[in-house]
């Protein structure tokens, strides 16, 4: 079965195994961690590589990873040759996110604007901490670091792909600091 690009999307990377018996340190990419969950396949594509299909046997959540089992992947010799892969799955597969939630796909290359500032820049990473994701604005003021909560978040419009901030002071640095 050949899959197209646009079929699918990054939803982590294969970061470690876990115990002898196959199982997979997953990395999810904020917002896709918990489609994981329900993934019934999943595809994993190392570097240059075609991606390969596998059933999800089982997810589990451990701390901020997920461990992945898969059909066909039974010790730890194989799991160790996939680890440094993307896993990726099919848009068709994801569950239907709440209104005020996103899949990562979704906030990517967004443009972000400052209520009292304009325009920032793009959404071009997500970190995730204990505490909360944490988004990577690129643009005019060079790489602005925003926390991914309520109170400086006021919206995030699909349609237009622009996500309104208001940024505390010291967040956002000065144009003569350029």
């Amino acid at each position: 079965m050949s899959l197209g690009a646009a079929e699918l999307f990054e939803a982590g990377e294969v970061r470690a195994t876990h115990g002898l018996r196959g199982e997979l340190r997953v990395r999810p990419l904020s917002g896709a961690g918990s489609a994981l969950f329900d993934a019934p396949r999943v595809m994993l594509a190392r570097a240059g590589g075609a991606p390969v299909e596998y059933e999800v046997l089982r997810a589990a959540r451990t701390r901020d990873q997920v461990l992945l089992r898969l059909r066909d992947i039974t010790d730890i010799s194989q799991a160790e040759a996939l680890v440094g892969s993307k896993v990726l799955m099919r848009f068709a597969d994801l569950p239907e996110l709440p209104a005020d939630e996103f899949y990562w796909f979704e906030l990517q290359g967004m443009s972000v604007v400052d209520r009292q500032h304009g325009e920032i820049g793009r959404i071009e990473d997500l970190y995730s901490s204990p505490a909360h994701d944490i988004y990577v604005v690129r643009g005019v003021r060079g790489e602005v670091l925003i926390p991914a909560v309520d109170e400086i978040v006021l919206s995030i419009e699909r349609t237009t792909r622009c996500m309104t901030v208001d940024l505390p002071e010291g967040l956002l640095p000065a144009t003569d600091d350029l």
